[in-house]
C-alpha cells in the first residue's frame, strides 16, 4: 500500500509539474533555432522541426515512467544551504551524501537531468547520430524550459503553502494559452558556454527570483476579480506577470540555443547534408494527444492530431475504475489538428484516462481531476 501511494504521488506530482504546457514548450524550442549562427544552418528545417515537435515528449513519458517526473523540477528552496547561502552543491553525489537519496529525488533533479541530456546530445553529435541528436535536443529543450519556469524551482510549486492551490496550472497553462499571440520575442546571439554546469545552476538561481512575483500577482488578481477562473482574473494576472513571463520564455530559448551550439562545438563541429534527417512530426506514433490544464478543476482542453484522415477517430474518457465515462469523438476526421473541451463538472476527483484511437493506432493520456 505504501509503495502504491508513493507511485501515485509521483504520478500526481508529474501531472502538476507539466512545464510551460504544450504551447510554451513549442515556443521555447522553435525560437531557439532563430539564434543559430550560419554554421548551424544545415540543422534547418528537418532537424529543428523534430526538436520543436518533440518538445513535450518528456512530459508524455511521465505517464509510463515514474522516474521521469523528478527530472522536471527542483525544490531549490527546500535545501537548507540554499536558504543560507543562495546556492547548493552542484554535485549530485554530494547532495545525496548530505541529504539522502530520497530527499534529493523528492526535491527534484532538473539541473543534473539537463546536464546528462546535454552530454547525450554531444555524444550523438560526436558519432554523427543525427536523428537521436534531435530527440535529445528536444528533451534538452524541455528541461531547459522547465528550468525557466519559476514554479518548477520552488517547494511552493502549486501555492499549497500559501493558500493558492492551483496557481501552477493557472500560470503556466491557462494564462499562457489565453495570451499565446503575445508570446513573441527577438532572438539573441548564440554563445559558447565555458562551464555548462555553472550555466545551468546560474539560470535556475536567477529564475527562482520570480517565484514571489508570481504568487503576489495571483493574490492581487484574485482580489481584483474575486475569483481565479474569470477573464478578469487572467487579464489582471497577465498585466502583472506578462512582461517577465515573455522574458523567461525568451531566455529559455536563448539558453537552449547556447547549449545546443556548445554541444556541437565540443563534439568537433560536425556537419551533415540537409536531408540526413527525414522530415517528421513524431517518431513514437502517428497520433499526438495532450491536454491543458492538467490537473484540471472542472474542464480541460484536449488537443490532438490526426495524420491519416481515412480512418475513424474515437476519443474516449474512462473513469478511475475503468468504466467508460464519455465518448467525445466517434467519426472520420480529416488529417489535421483538433481541439475540444471535456467538461468534467459531474465527475469525482481522480485520475481519468483519455484514449485516442485512429485505425490501428492508440494513444492514452492521464488526466488528473481535482475537486
Amino acid at each position: 500500500m505504501k509503495k502504491l501511494f508513493f507511485l501515485f504521488g509521483i504520478l500526481f506530482l508529474g501531472l502538476i509539474l507539466s512545464g510551460w504546457g504544450y504551447k510554451g514548450h513549442r515556443i521555447i524550442s522553435s525560437n531557439a533555432a532563430n539564434s543559430f549562427p550560419t554554421t548551424l544552418s544545415f540543422l534547418k528545417p528537418n532537424w529543428t522541426n523534430i526538436v520543436t515537435n518533440y518538445a513535450s515528449e518528456a512530459d508524455y513519458r511521465k505517464d509510463t515512467d515514474p522516474t521521469e517526473a523528478p527530472r522536471h523540477y527542483i525544490n531549490i528552496d527546500g535545501y537548507p544551504e540554499f536558504l543560507l547561502n543562495g546556492a547548493i552543491s552542484q554535485s549530485l553525489d554530494t547532495n545525496i551524501l548530505l541529504h539522502g537519496c530520497s530527499f534529493v529525488l523528492d526535491h527534484g533533479i532538473i539541473p543534473w537531468a539537463t546536464l546528462a541530456t546535454f552530454d547525450s546530445l554531444r555524444a550523438c553529435f560526436e558519432r554523427h547520430d543525427w536523428l537521436k541528436s534531435a530527440l535529445f535536443a528536444a528533451d534538452l529543450g524541455h528541461y531547459v524550459g522547465d528550468g525557466h519556469q519559476p514554479l518548477h524551482i520552488t517547494e511552493n510549486y502549486n501555492g499549497q503553502f500559501t493558500g493558492q492551490d492551483g496557481i501552477h496550472s493557472r500560470y503556466e497553462s491557462s494564462m499562457i494559452s489565453r495570451n499565446e499571440s503575445q508570446l513573441v520575442y527577438p532572438s539573441d546571439t548564440v554563445h559558447f558556454i565555458a562551464n555548462v554546469k555553472n550555466y545551468i545552476f546560474s539560470y535556475i538561481y536567477f529564475n527562482h527570483l520570480y517565484v514571489d512575483s508570481i504568487l503576489m500577482a495571483d493574490l492581487a488578481a484574485k482580489s481584483i476579480a474575486g475569483n481565479t477562473t474569470s477573464t478578469a482574473y487572467y487579464q489582471a494576472m497577465w498585466d502583472k506577470t506578462g512582461a517577465f513571463t515573455i522574458d523567461l520564455l525568451r531566455r529559455g530559448s536563448n539558453s537552449l540555443a547556447d547549449l545546443i551550439y556548445t554541444a556541437w562545438v565540443q563534439a568537433g563541429s560536425p556537419v551533415f547534408y540537409p536531408l540526413a534527417v527525414e522530415e517528421t512530426t513524431r517518431a513514437s506514433d502517428s497520433l499526438a494527444l495532450h491536454n491543458f490544464p492538467n490537473p484540471c478543476y472542472g474542464q480541460t482542453t484536449i488537443e490532438y492530431e490526426v495524420y491519416d484522415g481515412k480512418t475513424p477517430v474515437t476519443i474516449l474518457i474512462y473513469d478511475p475504475s475503468g468504466k467508460l465515462k464519455n465518448t467525445l469523438v466517434n467519426q472520420v476526421q480529416e488529417t489535421g489538428r483538433y481541439r475540444l473541451i471535456w467538461n468534467a463538472d459531474h465527475c469525482e476527483t481522480g485520475i481519468y484516462l483519455c484514449v485516442l484511437k485512429s485505425g490501428s493506432q492508440t494513444v492514452t493520456r492521464k488526466i488528473a481531476l481535482i475537486r
